[in-house]
């Protein structure tokens, strides 16, 4: 499994800057591959395809930078399980 996380930090004041870089490659990511993020999970947007054969997951924490982690560790061990 691959897990492909966009950091960045939630809220309109701060789309498309610098603090968002992530939120963009992966959104953008997502519309080159057809994926539609959207489904909310654990402090997270996430879309799902598979890429080389591999389910992959992308993924959009919805908690500040800072916090990026809470968000990010289900994913990690889930990856880590399969």
């Amino acid at each position: 499994m691959y897990l492909i996380v966009g950091l960045g930090n939630p809220g309109a004041q701060y789309a498309h800057t610098r603090h968002n870089v992530g939120f963009d490659v992966v959104d953008t990511l997502a519309r080159k591959l057809g994926v539609t993020i959207g489904r909310e999970r654990d402090e997270a947007l996430l879309g799902e395809c598979f890429i080389a054969g591999q389910k992959t997951i992308l993924a959009l924490p919805q908690t500040y930078m800072n916090l990026s982690g809470e968000a990010c560790l289900l994913y990690t061990s889930e990856a880590a399980d399969e």
